[in-house]
């Protein structure tokens, strides 16, 4: 009796104090997800991989339910436990990208994936870019009497392993994530422009040197060179694929189940899920979607403008601000803005190592904004 009054009173205090518009929202998000799976993402997947036909909805149904766990556990920390934990998590998630080049499994091309024991394969790099946030904040805000510029200094340092080994998968658009992350970070911490721009020339000089001059990232050069000029190179096939079947719904969509050019869109459930909506359900609800999207990114920077501490302040600008730039490019690869890169939409795309990387930044969201008990 006295375990289920504590846990009835942990969870009626968690409840009481969160963001109720943003947990609903996000849940919301992920409802959509699993219906856009069930009607049609899963049903492409499982018919390629000839499975049974909701064997990719019920993976999808169990991996959101594991996020959203995970999601109630780092938004009911404490502030304090909840920094204190991201630090040695971040240390852990390193560690693990550092045995993707060893141990990694390879998938079309890639080694981005672990298989370890009993754990199911999962990627690294969506555990790092939560924790690589708050790492980064807790050194700008640091209590240490260290000159800002050092500081500056320590968070570029520490970005850079990451970097080093997404870019050895190789994973352009996760480096650039985490990339455009910390400029933001650094840049609302108030560095001064030239020293903002000389980092950011120094890294783009790095990554076109090891693009063009480095037989290793060849396919990724010509990835580039194949967007610059589509006539040329095969490179653009999937995203040739996804303008297609957006063409092909137009406004409204065909209907649920009625998309023809779905089948032959490459990683339809994962990183051309945008395409699918698009064919179905048409350019209105694919509107709709990045109004919802407005709208989660509104009350977050609500919450951020009247927050007082700056560490808190950062490391929610940080977080949504990966989310932002994830939405982005995945919108931007499949209507090809974007040369293509494999970027999964948050909340509503399938893949268990995606929904937890987006599970634990809500959680992180949900606690740095909810209510303070003094």
């Amino acid at each position: 009796m006295l375990n289920h009054n504590y846990i009835y009173k942990f969870y009626y205090d968690w409840w009481k104090n969160i963001d109720k518009t943003i947990f609903i929202l996000i849940i919301f998000l992920f409802s959509l997800g699993l219906f856009f799976s069930l009607v049609s993402t899963s049903l492409i997947a499982s018919d390629k991989l000839d499975t049974n036909n909701y064997f990719f909805f019920f993976k999808h149904l169990a991996y959101i339910f594991i996020g959203i766990v995970v999601l109630i556990f780092f938004s009911s920390l404490s502030e304090k436990n909840l920094f204190k934990y991201s630090i040695y998590l971040f240390f852990i998630s390193l560690f693990f990208l550092f045995l993707v080049p060893v141990l990694g499994v390879e998938i079309k091309g890639s080694k981005r994936w672990l298989e370890l024991f009993f754990l199911p394969r999962f990627q690294p790099v969506e555990l790092v870019k939560p924790f690589i946030i708050i790492f980064i904040a807790s050194i700008l805000c640091s209590e240490k009497k260290f000159n800002i510029y050092v500081k500056y200094l320590l968070t570029f340092i520490a970005i850079i392993p990451a970097s080093l080994l997404l870019i050895m998968q190789p994973d352009i658009g996760q480096t650039l994530l985490i990339f455009l992350s910390w400029v933001i970070l650094v840049f609302i911490s108030g560095i001064s422009l030239p020293i903002i721009l000389s980092f950011f020339s120094f890294s783009l000089f790095s990554l076109v040197y090891m693009v063009f001059f480095i037989s290793k990232f060849s396919y990724i050069k010509s990835r580039i060179l194949s967007f610059i000029n589509p006539s040329e190179g095969t490179h653009n096939f999937q995203s040739d694929k996804a303008i297609d079947a957006i063409s092909s719904g137009g406004f409204f969509g065909k209907g649920v189940g009625e998309g023809t050019l779905k089948n032959r869109v490459p990683e339809a459930h994962t990183d051309y899920i945008v395409s699918v909506i698009s064919e179905e359900f048409g350019v209105v609800v694919i509107i709709l979607l990045l109004l919802l999207f407005l709208f989660f990114i509104y009350l977050v920077f609500k919450k951020i403008y009247i927050e007082k501490n700056e560490k808190i302040k950062l490391v929610l600008t940080g977080t949504i601000s990966l989310i932002i730039f994830q939405v982005l490019i995945h919108l931007g690869v499949n209507i090809r803005l974007f040369p293509t890169t494999g970027m999964t939409l948050p909340f509503l795309s399938y893949g268990g190592s995606s929904i937890i990387g987006v599970s634990i930044l809500s959680g992180i969201i949900l606690n740095l904004t909810k209510r303070k008990i003094d």
